[in-house]
């Protein structure tokens, strides 16, 4: 079973900053179906179960990111059940080279949220945090879901089985 992840943090730090939001896209009976998990929802336990009965997962970035923030805060490692596919060492082997968003231009995947960064997301949870912005919220798990949905079509565009 395929499944795509993005986190999104407070930072760059694994050691000091947090990891915010977990979204998962993965494939379900009829489809793929999307889930997220947001602040204290994020746990070990909560993320395993999103990941119970993934066979490949799907990151951009995530062998030096998304994995080892999951292993440094949650001291989460992959069950050995599931392989990893980092998109992004797929793009360098094609030349095709940046963050998922320069990528996404080159192949011409369409972004709806092209405003928002990942170091905007920062801000946009510390809006929420500190001052209850639920519409900060908002637009940063729209950003989350985004990205995480962009790594299919990314996936398809890179015509990998």
């Amino acid at each position: 079973m395929d499944a795509y992840l993005d986190i999104e943090t407070t930072g760059l730090s694994p050691f000091t900053d947090s990891i915010t939001v977990v979204g998962l896209y993965r494939q379900a009976p009829g489809g793929f179906a999307f889930r997220q998990l947001v602040g204290s929802e994020v746990t070990r336990d909560s993320v395993e179960t999103l990941l119970t009965g993934v066979t490949i997962l799907y990151t951009y970035n995530g062998a030096r990111f998304d994995l080892v923030f999951l292993q440094s805060q949650l001291a989460l490692e992959l069950d050995p059940s599931i392989s990893h596919r980092d998109l992004m060492y797929t793009c360098w082997a094609r030349g095709l080279y940046g963050g998922l968003k320069a990528v996404e231009r080159c192949l011409g995947i369409e972004r709806t949220l092209r405003e928002v960064s990942g170091r905007q997301a920062i801000t946009l949870w510390w809006r929420y945090v500190d001052y209850g912005d639920t519409t900060a919220l908002r637009l940063l798990l729209d950003y989350n879901e985004e990205d995480v949905r962009n790594l299919k079509v990314l996936r398809d565009r890179l015509g990998i089985n």
